[in-house]
């Protein structure tokens, strides 16, 4: 009792000194404050941004594995063994049975939805919009001068392709004939979402066969209204006249207007030539990922594949579904040849970049200043002890042990950075909230001008205003998890027929970084700590002193 009483006398006589202790650890705590707010909105947005929302995962073919693995077993020529490399590619291909014993091995509840995408030809009833003159074109040769590179696995909600690798190498026909398998497929459309301008969507059943919705563009360029009939043909063999009726007419929300204009341009690239139908009717024309077709490149090798290209995707409830899903699916038998992956996950964790390196500075920030801090609190603590050297001397000579000395000097630094430390962190959550918002807005600041500069240097820039340009902008919201999202930066865009057309991201810029009783903790965690480290000099000196020597020297 003796100590602690002695302590707060010293802490009320020695106003000054204690004063600017305090005032010292009052900064160290607002700035801790405010850093270990932000890390904690950070970590919240990470761990629970995804937490009640759906995410879309599908497996792919890694294909950089396997083509690295292909090229180091084959001969040492320069020449790449592209023979190989297809073999193996297509050794990989996933059925869509396949996919669906994947979804039946999760362990979380899962939903699926595919598309199966083939391609039909033109006749002379039902041409392609394009700027090219194609009328004089005959229906049985005008499909096999046009050939179109599919791309795969780069669109929004595509998974992995099946089929094999001859499909999505080349595939002739001059409309895109896509086979959905429910609506949710449908929503998730690759040209984007889309309209009904008039009639309806076709059913999935065979009672819906060979239904289908085309694009207005396509509609009005052959002037065909719903309810009729239109003939197109089978790419693979031209003399297949197939029936097609058109019971809905759909318009893209987006403008995906394509320029066709050389020789070389691909009409079933255009999103406007985008048939759309069942999967049901894909199998009945033969045309379906079960059907096997003969396909033969410019040297004249024939190669078969699958006469259409699966697109599977699975439906998870949350971010750690799609976590126990990957490790299910793994468990289940899928090989590090194949990868499991989510554009929803990705695109939420491009979201959370400005934040995480405000994080990063945050960490940094708290390290220097404790670091400064703790130096300053050593050194005014050092000065205290040299100054009641003689405080010591009596002390100790009228029989108070050192150790007891030394823990009054401990007591009383504690005392002080107590004080200081619940006025430093009453300030900083006080100031969390707009300091931690305003350098979030710098960083997204900074992230879009890096992004408009990586833009700039592609010639992204030119045509802005034009349909695909890159858009920006705010919006400042914050919710109760400590996160909000704002501010809107070009990313590419996928699933559209314009290369160059981009696509926003929403980036994270507003946090509610309230102070938690989880930082509280680690503020009186770093509190004890500078207390403890600058308390320890005052011992050593104290253990040190003789108090003889003390009193002789001041006598």
């Amino acid at each position: 009792m003796f100590v602690f009483k002695n302590a707060w006398k010293s802490v009320v006589r020695n106003k000054g000194r204690n004063i600017l202790i305090a005032i010292i650890v009052a900064i160290i705590a607002a700035a801790a404050t405010i850093g270990l707010s932000i890390r904690q909105a950070a970590d919240s947005a990470r761990t629970t941004g995804l937490e009640n929302t759906s995410v879309t995962a599908q497996i792919s073919v890694n294909r950089e594995k396997l083509i690295a693995a292909a090229q180091s077993s084959g001969s040492n020529s320069t020449r790449p063994d592209f023979s190989a490399i297809r073999t193996a590619l297509t050794s990989k291909s996933l059925s869509l049975a396949d996919y669906e014993t994947y979804a039946k091995a999760s362990t979380v509840p899962t939903s699926t939805y595919y598309t199966e995408t083939s391609s039909v030809s033109k006749t002379d009833s039902f041409q392609p919009v394009s700027t090219t003159d194609t009328s004089s074109s005959s229906s049985s040769g005008s499909s096999s001068s046009t050939n179109s590179t599919q791309q795969g696995g780069t669109e929004r909600d595509r998974g992995g392709m099946g089929g094999g690798f001859g499909a999505e190498e080349t595939q002739t026909g001059d409309f895109k004939l896509v086979g959905f398998s429910s609506d949710t497929a449908v929503k998730h459309a690759t040209n984007g979402t889309f309209t009904m301008t008039s009639g309806k969507v076709f059913g999935y059943t065979s009672a819906s066969n060979n239904d289908v919705i085309i694009s207005k563009p396509l509609a009005d360029f052959n002037k065909v209204a719903v309810g009729d009939t239109i003939s197109v043909t089978n790419p693979y063999d031209t003399a297949k006249t197939i029936s097609l009726k058109v019971v809905g007419i759909y318009k893209n929300s987006t403008d995906t207007t394509s320029t066709n204009n050389g020789p070389q341009q691909s009409n079933s690239s255009d999103p406007s030539n985008a048939i759309y139908t069942s999967v049901s009717t894909l199998k009945a024309l033969g045309l379906d990922t079960s059907s096997q077709v003969t396909t033969t490149d410019s040297s004249g090798t024939s190669t078969k594949s699958s006469a259409a290209q699966l697109s599977f995707s699975y439906v998870l409830g949350s971010k750690n579904d799609y976590t126990t899903f990957t490790k299910d699916v793994k468990k289940a038998g899928l090989s590090s040849d194949y990868t499991v992956s989510s554009a929803d996950v990705e695109e939420y964790e491009s979201s959370l970049l400005p934040l995480n390196n405000l994080a990063k500075f945050a960490l940094t920030l708290l390290i220097v200043v404790l670091a400064v801090g703790g130096v300053v609190l050593i050194v005014l603590s050092l000065f205290n002890v040299r100054e009641r050297k003689y405080e010591v001397g009596v002390l100790t000579a009228m029989g108070v042990k050192k150790a007891k000395v030394a823990t009054q000097f401990a007591i009383e630094l504690l005392i002080v950075t107590m004080i200081g430390l619940g006025l430093g962190a009453a300030a900083g959550a006080a100031a969390s909230v707009p300091v931690s918002n305003q350098l979030l807005a710098s960083q997204v600041s900074q992230q879009e001008s890096q992004t408009a500069s990586q833009e700039a240097q592609f010639g992204r820039g030119v045509n802005a205003g034009a349909p695909g340009s890159s858009t920006t902008g705010r919006s400042n919201s914050a919710n109760g998890s400590g996160t909000g999202t704002s501010g809107r930066a070009a990313a590419p865009a996928q699933g559209t027929g314009n290369p160059f057309r981009t696509r926003a991201v929403n980036y994270i810029s507003s946090i509610n970084t309230t102070v938690s009783i989880s930082v509280v903790g680690q503020l009186l965690l770093i509190g004890l700590g500078l207390t403890l480290i600058s308390a320890l000099v005052g011992v050593i000196f104290v253990m040190r002193y003789e108090p003889l020597q003390i009193l002789a020297d001041r006598s």
